[in-house]
């Protein structure tokens, strides 16, 4: 046909009794299908130029899948220098990355943890390995810790048998110490010891209740200081992986700062709790709910904006003060 467009004829039914017929148009350059159809010339040479575009379509996807990879582990490796570099450096830069993000509201709130710099990933995981100590009363390692924590805090008496009833004078509820760790681990005795060497006089005082007016169903010292040790694990959700609380969050920038960042909160934690116990005028029976308040004033100066280290918690000044009396 000489016209770019053909026509076809096409029929329908009967309509009043009559058979109707009309042409209907159609460019040829609107035809995506041959009207007649395809003989085998021309679907072998279809097929062959289809098996031509697949082999070069396959290699175009193979060459942008390579590329892609590579661009993609490039961006990635420059990505954790420059993590390094900044948060690192201490700049204002490296605070803005360390902010945390939020997830969901109320009570389900959770943070998202910041990029750990290579010194914070080491000194958590160095921690959480002493989170998965059990005390174990038939180590002797376990057993030498519990005699050292008996001179630091009766350097003139003598020291027991790893089963006695003068044990009870420590706070422990039995005569062997080693019934009363249960969920507080081997890393409550450390922190025990670590507080007896480091704040000496605020460890006696709290030991042998010299402050305040104390209640005649007192706290027993030693078993008070294995739940101190369980609750700050649980405010700070350290146990494994990272943080997603908030207080848990802020503790990863303490350890920046001091690898014995987890046994000085302790004793903040400590003797917080004992000035909460005199406030309230608690007795025995109110423990728990000391635990309480304790964590939630813990919590609340943890999300200060300025706290960085332990030492700036206001509730730092508590153990201060006796350092000054010394």
């Amino acid at each position: 046909m000489t016209s770019q467009t053909m026509r076809r004829r096409l029929r329908h039914g009967d309509v009043d009794g009559k058979k109707h017929e009309h042409l209907v148009g159609a460019d040829l350059d609107d035809l995506n299908e041959p009207l007649l159809g395809k003989n085998d010339d021309y679907e072998a040479k279809q097929l062959e130029v289809q098996d031509l575009d697949d082999i070069l379509y396959d290699e175009k996807r193979k060459e942008h899948l390579h590329w892609t990879f590579l661009f993609s582990h490039i961006i990635s490796e420059w990505a954790q220098w420059l993590a390094r570099v900044l948060l690192g450096s201490g700049s204002f830069i490296a605070r803005i990355l360390t902010l945390p993000s939020t997830i969901g509201n109320g009570p389900t709130k959770k943070f998202l943890p910041p990029l750990l710099t290579p010194l914070q990933e080491s000194r958590l995981r160095a921690l959480q390995k002493r989170l998965e100590v059990p005390f174990d009363g038939s180590c002797m390692e376990h057993q030498d810790a519990l005699r050292k924590l008996w001179r630091s805090a009766y350097p003139n008496r003598e020291l027991p048998g790893l089963k006695s009833e003068v044990w009870k004078d420590m706070g422990w509820q039995g005569n062997d110490p080693s019934t009363d760790f249960r969920g507080g681990g081997f890393i409550s005795l450390e922190n025990l010891i670590f507080f007896a060497h480091t704040y000496p006089e605020a460890f006696e005082n709290l030991l042998n209740k010299n402050e305040g007016n104390r209640a005649e169903w007192e706290y027993p010292f030693a078993v008070a200081g294995i739940n101190i040790s369980f609750m700050l694990v649980q405010m700070l959700d350290i146990q494994s992986g990272l943080p997603t609380s908030l207080s848990g969050v802020r503790f990863l920038q303490f350890l920046s700062n001091d690898e014995s960042a987890f046994d000085e909160l302790y004793c903040v934690a400590f003797k917080l709790m004992d000035a909460h116990w005199l406030a309230r005028r608690a007795s025995y029976m109110e423990f728990n709910e000391v635990i309480k308040s304790t964590r939630r004033q813990l919590e609340k100066e943890l999300a200060i904006e300025d706290v960085t280290s332990v030492k700036d918690l206001p509730a730092y000044n508590l153990l201060t003060v006796e350092t000054m009396r010394m």
